[in-house]
């Protein structure tokens, strides 16, 4: 439902209480009419060192969601942005479709799932098959991450999980790590580097490897973001965060 500072529409969004990221990069891509509207999922910077803790964590996040979501629904948005991405590409008691079915299925309206939102995005440069891939995650989540793209089709040449300590600390790995770490993974035989892991500052890194390296370099939240535009018919070009949402 429109309202006085967002004649065009409201997004909902959904983020971990200890991501950073998402709500200014997200503010950052908002075309004029436009208003996101957050709600937090209430977890505790428990440290993610081993697996088993990454798994922990993992179960705290789902078991708060649903709260985060009927939370958001009070004011009424358009459509509600699912701004965390380990949740959609994990594998358990729902996967990524039957997980949209669920949350849609509360709120009544469209869901934005991260991976979703991803393979649209990589769908829109046309034949792309060898990726890289960039998270900020532990081998466990990696795996997932991985399982995930090959599933659809794609090879991942390379992939690199930056073992980040814990959800909040995520958000601190500084943009020369996140540069090192596009050229750590790429190499001439991929077509196009992701990064997943919405606490990671990673939107602004994107844009300028595109132009290093020639070749699309997609952050999670601007394909989420771009994601959420296109369902909902904005097809509004905006500059400065890379190929996707000023060309696509």
């Amino acid at each position: 439902m429109p309202d006085a500072l967002a004649p065009r529409l409201k997004f909902g969004v959904i983020a971990p209480a200890t991501n950073t990221i998402v709500q200014p990069e997200y503010d950052a891509m908002r075309p004029r009419g436009i208003t996101n509207q957050m709600a937090r999922v209430v977890i505790p910077d428990s440290p993610v060192g081993t697996d088993s803790e990454f798994a922990a964590m993992m179960g705290q996040v789902r078991s708060s969601i649903e709260g985060a979501l009927d939370a958001v629904m009070a004011c009424s948005p358009s459509a509600v942005i699912f701004g965390m991405s380990a949740e959609t590409f994990w594998e358990g008691v729902l996967d990524t479709n039957a997980l949209q079915a669920h949350l849609e299925a509360r709120a009544g309206v469209k869901v934005i799932l991260g991976v979703q939102a991803c393979l649209a995005a990589i769908q829109r440069y046309g034949g792309i098959r060898r990726i890289s891939v960039i998270t900020p995650y532990m081998p466990s989540g990696d795996a997932q991450v991985r399982r995930s793209f090959t599933d659809s089709g794609f090879e991942v040449i390379n992939l690199l999980g930056l073992k980040s300590n814990s959800p909040l600390l995520m958000a601190h790995e500084p943009p020369e790590r996140l540069r090192r770490a596009v050229r750590e993974v790429d190499d001439s035989s991929v077509e196009l580097i992701l990064q997943v892991g919405t606490n990671l500052a990673f939107t602004q890194v994107a844009a300028e490897a595109e132009r290093w390296l020639g070749k699309p370099v997609l952050a999670v939240n601007t394909c989420t973001y771009w994601h959420a535009l296109r369902s909902a018919g904005i097809e509004d070009k905006i500059e400065g965060f890379g190929s996707l949402l000023a060309e696509h």
